[in-house]
């Protein structure tokens, strides 16, 4: 599921605000790729994991932040295998965006 937000909406980085609302950095070793996730329980998983990215309106020049999230819900199965058993909507995800969607600055900039 993705929330787009004005990037005005943000008196931070991305990477800060994430942090501030229970996200934690981490790094995929094999493929390099940054993420960032909120685990559920002490354990590894479940766990929301979030990636995101900016785009710049060519027409308005305004600038947004695509944050695209999914609930692990386990870990691989297989060795070399890197799918997951993940949900992309569902309950859970549309209540975490929400929760997020709520520590953003009012979007008055539209």
């Amino acid at each position: 599921m993705k929330l787009v937000i004005n990037k005005k909406q943000l008196t931070e980085t991305p990477e800060l605000w994430l942090r501030r609302t229970g996200y934690a950095y981490i790094l995929d070793r094999a493929s390099g790729q940054a993420s960032f996730v909120r685990r559920l329980t002490r354990d590894f998983y479940p766990r929301f994991h979030l990636y995101w990215e900016s785009e710049i309106n060519q027409r308005t020049q305004e600038e947004k932040i695509i944050f695209n999230i999914h609930l692990d819900q386990k870990k691989p199965g297989y060795v070399g295998y890197n799918r997951h058993n993940a949900e992309y909507d569902g309950e859970a995800v549309e209540q975490e965006v929400e929760r997020l969607r709520q520590l953003l600055l009012p979007d008055f900039f539209n």
